[in-house]
């Protein structure tokens, strides 16, 4: 089956190992380490990079470590595999990056041709082991393990609900809660429809690789608010969250996982099933994968992220262009932007109007270097170190700046410390003006769905105006990416896009927030109906 069969009608899988099991039995837990002391359990949302192989004949532990170094980007708090030799799972999770996080032994000893990994970046709350995945749970029926990539809405109230049924938890993370709930509906149904219960009752964004024994799994949210991706290798397939890490592999990408499929790589690697077990009128695909979090040589949702991001910053040139000497990026994200604004500005004037061949081009250059031993100062948990990393990350070059007008490119603005700091490097550095253009819509609202953007009172641009977040960080001008123009480049309608961040409506139904659609949680406990697979 090398191009999968497509199943849009559930039908029967593996039958439950012991059909008389309840969930008056219910799973346990392990988490992959044991929670430390103090440890902060506060619910932590996640931006994170998952990923799942099959393969013939050799062992997956390398090319899920591999693939997880092509993911580093979405998490560098805790990386995790966990395999299945067909007799057992083995799992190695540990805190830090990708290289601290295995050795050579550890890779020896996950024995087994399939696999699943994850990398995690944790939005709130304390950075502990007790939320690092892959999580897995053994019970009557088997085993499972699961990664997660996105939050759901509604995990508060299943939890509450399978903990009154003797569920145990070991974290406050919805991962366990959504690895609880397949458990469950597993010793009531077989595969396939055990998934299909669960996706009714979670609510919110996720991308999930899963492993139930030697057979993994990949699901979308019905909405594909968060990517995941299919590959091809020469010897199996590969799931994973961006194609990065697919091309990592010397594989070839199929296609994305549908919003609301099942993906069921075959345990042997020749192939995939497709279930279509949700469907929705709209997407809600996140925005802000293409302005900032995927990696430019990505596809995601059929678009290569580094073309979309060169299209917008041509669309920022045609928007909010001003003429300057110079046109710089704020490395790295804001290189692929700054090179399309350059271009479009090389065609035409900041009016709109050709521009005349005897003009001298508008010219693109480095002015920043980038000290690439510091991380992203978006990611680091506490304002001060954010604070701290921008001096230490970004150094002025003073002969592409000084004497000159210089408009800087960049992604975005969140609490606009970074933007302040950067406007005065380079007025310190001899620039006589300092235009700052964006290549996204201000951010007026949090994210749910996974990415850190920080509280309301965080967010510089929830309760000022442009005017007044130029006047904050001390830009001779200020211009920002409009929605319409993102939609457009993108291909998609507003209605297909999570714009949450940027209009304060979202596409999920979240406690005293507003909606951009007729949505409404899944109805949990007493007043839960049957699945319509039933």
């Amino acid at each position: 089956m090398p191009d999968g069969r497509d199943l849009s009608n559930p039908t029967p899988g593996r039958e439950p190992t012991n059909a008389e099991s309840s969930t008056d039995d219910p799973p346990a837990a392990t988490s992959a380490q044991a929670t430390p002391p103090g440890a902060d359990l506060s619910g932590p949302t996640e931006k994170c990079g998952v990923v799942g192989v099959a393969l013939e004949d050799r062992a997956a532990s390398r090319p899920l470590y591999y693939s997880l170094y092509a993911l580093q980007h979405r998490g560098q708090e805790s990386a995790g595999i966990v395999t299945h030799d067909g007799f057992q799972q083995h799992s190695h999770v540990e805190m830090g990056l990708v290289g601290d996080a295995f050795g050579e032994g550890d890779l020896d000893s996950l024995a087994g041709r399939t696999g699943i990994g994850h990398v995690r970046y944790p939005t709130s709350g304390g950075v502990n082991a007790s939320c690092a995945q892959p999580f897995s749970v053994s019970f009557k029926s088997g085993s499972l393990g699961l990664s997660h990539n996105g939050n759901l809405v509604n995990a508060d109230e299943i939890r509450e609900e399978l903990a009154n049924l003797g569920h145990a938890f070991t974290s406050d993370g919805d991962t366990e809660v959504i690895a609880h709930d397949l458990a469950r509906n597993l010793l009531e149904a077989d595969l396939v429809r055990a998934v299909k219960r669960t996706m009714d009752r979670i609510h919110g964004s996720y991308a999930l690789t899963i492993m139930h024994d030697e057979t993994v799994l990949a699901v979308r949210d019905p909405q594909g608010n968060r990517p995941l991706c299919i590959g091809k290798l020469e010897d199996g397939y590969v799931v994973a969250s961006e194609s990065a890490a697919i091309d990592t592999l010397d594989g070839e990408l199929v296609r994305d996982v549908r919003p609301g499929e099942l993906v069921v790589l075959e345990p042997d690697g020749s192939g995939f099933d497709s279930y279509q077990l949700v469907e929705r009128e709209d997407t809600a695909h996140c925005f802000f994968e293409h302005v900032y979090f995927a990696r430019p040589d990505s596809i995601i949702d059929e678009s290569l992220v580094y073309e979309a991001r060169r299209d917008l910053g041509r669309k920022l040139w045609a928007e909010s262009g001003i003429e300057t000497d110079v046109v710089m990026p704020v490395p790295d994200s804001g290189r692929s932007f700054a090179s399309g604004y350059a271009e479009a500005a090389n065609e035409t004037t900041a009016s709109g109007e050709e521009r005349p061949a005897e003009e001298e081009a508008v010219e693109f250059a480095e002015g920043l270097m980038k000290n690439r031993y510091v991380g992203r100062t978006f990611i680091m948990p506490t304002q001060d170190e954010r604070e701290r990393a921008v001096r230490l990350k970004l150094n002025p070059i003073k002969s592409t700046i000084e004497g000159k007008s210089v408009t800087i490119i960049d992604d975005s603005i969140v609490r606009g410390t970074t933007s302040r700091q950067l406007v005065s490097l380079l007025k310190d550095a001899g620039a006589e003006e300092v235009h700052v253009r964006i290549g996204a819509p201000p951010i007026v609202a949090p994210c749910y769905m996974g990415i850190d953007m920080a509280s309301r009172e965080e967010l510089i641009a929830a309760d000022r105006s442009i005017e007044e977040i130029r006047e904050e960080i001390h830009a001779d001008s200020l211009g920002y990416l409009s929605i319409d123009a993102v939609a457009d480049v993108l291909g998609e309608s507003r209605l297909d896009l999570c714009l949450g961040c940027v209009t304060g409506e979202y596409p999920y139904d979240i406690d005293g927030e507003d909606t951009d659609r007729d949505v409404q949680r899944p109805v949990i406990g007493d007043g839960a109906t049957a699945s319509a697979d039933d």
